[in-house]
């Protein structure tokens, strides 16, 4: 947990500036599992567990997410984590991307 970087502050600054928020948890990482990252190799490991146990069984939310986009035309995946290298959401947005019906350009901020 990162200070201000909670769900309900997030909403709240994002629906202040007319922008509507979603949150799927399931698509996320479980903090006990985020413990201990002190090397790349660390994040690596984690993500090959994450990709192989977490999105082969969310697919109905990324689905969901894709719908957002279809609708929106635009949307965000965010995340307290800077580096895209450690980062969950480089994965989700790939699982994504692989969909069909994805036609859509991806960039990391």
């Amino acid at each position: 947990m990162k200070y201000g970087f909670s769900k309900n502050q997030l909403k709240r600054y994002c629906n202040s500036l007319g922008i509507e928020y979603a949150h799927y948890p399931e698509v996320g990482i479980q903090s006990e599992q985020r413990q201990e990252l002190n090397t790349q190799d660390d994040y690596d490991k984690l993500f090959a567990v994450y990709c192989e146990n977490n999105l082969t069984k969310t697919r109905s939310s990324q689905e969901k997410i894709l719908n957002l986009l279809k609708e929106r035309k635009r949307i965000a995946l965010t995340c307290f984590e800077a580096n895209i290298c450690q980062c969950h959401r480089k994965h989700l947005a790939e699982a994504i991307e692989n969909l069909p019906d994805f036609e859509y350009e991806v960039t990391h901020i």
